[in-house]
């Protein structure tokens, strides 16, 4: 397979599904809708199309032929930092909580409206600040530097690798300091869909970020859990 270089002005999405159909008619749609759509019908050849063509955003199938999408999206994520969504005929929550586990920062199921996936790839979109952002506002806790602009962190004189959500959730509750995060507030502003009082989205997010954070699962004293309300960042507990 002979690789190209994007050169499109349009956003880059790499859909990985095995369905023809289904691929053809999400394919379509989003140039439709000014996308640039790069359209697999397995993760074969994934790895090396990511580092060609860098995307925008990665549409990724579970149920896939040869590795699944889990499989795909670990691997990924080794590299890749940007918005990844999994789409899949499985509507078990296990699914969900493992795929978010993993990485990725959104879930639909099949059948999925065209105009629900848009919108949710939209929504991921909006949570990337424009590259011409001038603010240097950094955040310095002990041993742990959050850099805006560079979205970069540093705990223990060591880069922390978190996804394009991962550092969004981690400045937001970091600029609250002290206060609780709602988690109202978290799926408006990081999710990108309000808070239906059931989705747990947040909470795997705030797993995932703890482990990175070298915080404790069973006893997490760095970012806490406020039951009912939301999430509480300790602004003394980092060295």
């Amino acid at each position: 397979m002979e690789l190209v270089l994007n050169v499109t002005p349009h956003p880059t999405v790499i859909l990985v599904e095995d369905d023809t159909r289904l691929r053809q008619l999400v394919t379509e749609y989003l140039e439709k809708n000014n996308f640039h759509v790069i359209a697999l019908p397995d993760g074969t050849t994934l790895m090396e199309v990511v580092a060609a063509t860098p995307p925008a955003v990665i549409v990724l199938d579970i149920m896939l032929p040869g590795d699944s999408g889990l499989a795909l999206c670990q691997t990924l994520r080794n590299t890749y930092q940007g918005p990844l969504l999994f789409m899949t005929a499985r509507n078990d929550p296990l699914d969900e909580i493992l795929g978010l586990e993993l990485g990725a920062d959104d879930y639909v199921t099949k059948p999925v409206e065209p105009r629900l996936l848009l919108a949710r790839i939209q929504a991921l979109l909006r949570r990337i600040p424009p590259q011409q952002v001038t603010t240097t506002d950094s955040l310095t806790y002990g041993n742990l530097h959050i850099d805006k602009r560079a979205r970069r962190v540093v705990l223990d004189h060591h880069p922390v690798e978190l996804t394009t959500h991962e550092f969004d959730l981690l400045y937001l509750l970091a600029t609250h300091a002290g206060e609780i995060v709602f988690r109202e507030q978290i799926y408006k502003q990081i999710i990108g869909r309000e808070y239906d009082g059931l989705d747990r989205s947040a909470d795997v997010r705030i797993s995932r970020l703890r482990k990175k954070l070298k915080d404790c699962a069973q006893n997490p004293y760095r970012i806490k859990t406020i039951w009912g309300k939301g999430f509480f960042f300790v602004a003394d507990a980092w060295g």
